[in-house]
C-alpha cells in the first residue's frame, strides 16, 4: 500500500493545514504494515516569511517518507503565494508521474492543492480523499477591496474557479469538510461526505494552564494569520484606542494585512497595542497563560459565514474568555459548543466594548470541549476512513 500525501504546509511550518496534516499522518503511520508506505509532498517551512523554521529537504522515518520542495524567496502577497504554489505543483506534477499510488490525500484552502491531486488522481487512476478547508471560490473575493477588481474577479475569474473546483471534487471518492455550512456548496457531489473539524493539538492538551489573578491593565492576545479574512485593521486600533489605560492587546502574527493594521495604529496614535512577530506552539502558550482574554475576529463578509476557524479550538483548550466576532457557523458552533465566550458582531467597536464592559470577568474549565475536539481523535477516526476506502472493493476511480 502507497499513499501520497498532499499538503502545502506541513510541521515544523506553523499554520491549521500543517497542524492538520502532520496529525493525520501520524494517524495513518501507526495503522499501517511497515512494508506499506506513506509519501507526503509539501514544502519548506513558508507560511510566515518573518518567522523562519528549518526543516530537511528528505526525510524518512520507517514506513514514511517526507519531501520538501523548496519555494523561491516571496512574501505572503496574493501573486506571491501564487508564484510559490506554481513552482508546488509543478515540481509535484513532474515528481509522481514515475510512481502509482493506492490513495492520494489532498488537503485544501487553496483550491489549487485540490486541483493537483484530482489531476494525479486521474492521470494515474488513483483513489482520492480531498479535505476541504475552504471555500476558495468565494473566499478570494475577500482579497480584494477595490470594488473594480472585486467586479473583474466575480464576473471572469470565479466562474472558472468554479469549474475548477467542481472538477476536482467530482474526482474525489470521498470529501471532508471542516465547516458543516460548506456542504451547501457541494450538492452535487455522489461520493461520501464527513465533517471532521479542526481540532486541538497535543501541545495544547499537555499544557496545564493556571488561575491567575487579572493583569492590570488587562492583557488581550490575538495569534494568527493577519489578513483580509481576520479584518483586524477594521477593529483592533479603534477598539484599543477606546480601551487605553484598561486593557493592553498583544498581536501576534504576520500576513498580507500586517503592515495596514500598524499603519491604522500610526494613525490614531494607538499606545497599547504590541506587534509581534509569530512564535512556536510553545512559545505561544506563555503568551496565553498570560492574557486576560483571548481574541478571534472574522472580517464581516458573506463568505465568511460559512468558516469554521481553527483558532476556536486552540482557545477552547484554555481557561481563557474568548473575545470573539464571529458571525454565521463559527457563531452557531461557539453558542453550541464553547463556554465563556464573549461575541460581539465582526468590525463593530461599539458592540465589542458593550460586551466586554458589561462581562464579569471569569476563568472557565472546557473538560467536555477539549475531549470533544482533540484532534488526534479526530484524525484518528478520519485515518480509518481513509485506510477502509483503499480495502474497498467498490469503489470507482476517476479516469482521464
Amino acid at each position: 500500500m502507497k499513499i501520497l500525501v498532499l499538503s502545502f504546509n506541513f510541521q515544523p511550518d506553523l499554520c491549521a493545514g500543517s497542524f492538520r496534516s502532520t496529525a493525520l499522518v501520524k494517524a495513518l503511520q501507526v495503522k499501517i504494515a511497515s512494508s506499506d508506505s506513506i509519501e507526503v509532498l509539501t514544502t519548506t517551512p513558508n507560511r510566515y516569511h518573518s518567522f523562519s523554521n528549518q526543516a530537511p529537504i528528505f526525510e524518512q522515518k520507517d514506513n514514511l517518507i517526507i519531501r520538501r520542495i523548496p519555494l523561491p524567496a516571496h512574501k505572503n502577497s496574493i501573486f506571491g503565494q501564487i508564484f510559490a504554489f506554481t513552482f508546488y505543483a509543478k515540481s509535484v506534477l513532474k515528481y509522481t508521474k514515475k510512481y502509482d499510488y493506492d490513495l492520494i490525500y489532498a488537503s485544501s484552502s487553496r483550491l489549487f492543492t485540490a486541483l493537483l491531486g484530482a489531476m494525479i488522481a486521474r492521470r494515474k487512476p488513483t483513489l482520492l480523499f480531498l479535505d476541504i478547508r475552504d471555500i476558495f471560490s468565494e473566499a478570494v473575493l475577500e482579497a480584494f477591496q477595490k470594488p473594480v477588481f472585486k467586479f473583474f474577479m466575480k464576473i471572469f475569474l470565479v466562474p472558472i474557479l468554479k469549474m475548477i473546483e467542481k472538477f476536482s471534487v467530482n474526482t474525489a471518492q470521498h470529501l471532508n469538510l471542516v465547516s458543516e455550512a460548506f456542504a451547501d456548496n457541494f450538492k452535487y457531489f455522489k461520493g461520501n461526505i464527513s465533517f471532521f473539524t479542526n481540532g486541538i493539538d497535543e501541545v495544547f492538551l499537555k499544557h496545564h494552564f493556571e488561575h491567575t489573578p487579572q493583569n492590570q491593565p488587562q492583557i488581550i492576545t490575538y495569534a494568527g494569520n493577519i489578513g483580509n479574512g481576520q479584518g483586524l485593521e477594521k477593529i483592533i486600533p479603534e477598539a484599543a484606542k477606546a480601551l487605553e489605560g484598561k486593557y493592553i492587546f498583544n498581536v501576534i502574527g504576520d500576513g498580507n494585512t500586517q503592515k495596514l493594521l500598524a499603519e491604522k495604529l500610526s494613525l490614531l496614535n494607538v499606545r497599547n497595542v504590541n506587534l509581534f512577530k509569530p512564535v512556536s506552539q510553545e512559545k505561544l502558550l506563555d503568551f496565553y497563560q498570560k492574557s486576560d482574554y483571548l481574541f478571534l475576529h472574522l472580517n464581516d463578509a458573506k463568505a465568511f459565514e460559512k468558516v469554521l476557524p481553527s483558532k476556536i479550538f486552540e482557545y477552547g483548550a484554555s481557561n481563557k474568555t474568548i473575545l470573539a466576532g464571529v458571525n454565521g457557523f463559527a457563531r452557531n458552533f461557539i453558542e453550541k459548543n464553547v463556554a465563556n465566550v464573549i461575541l460581539f458582531k465582526p468590525c463593530n467597536v461599539e458592540n465589542l466594548l458593550e460586551k466586554l464592559e458589561n462581562h464579569r470577568f471569569s476563568t472557565v474549565n472546557r473538560s467536555d470541549f477539549i475531549e470533544k475536539f482533540s484532534r488526534k481523535t479526530l484524525m484518528d477516526e478520519m485515518s480509518k476512513i481513509i485506510l477502509a476506502m483503499i480495502h474497498s472493493p467498490n469503489i470507482e476511480k476517476n479516469v482521464v
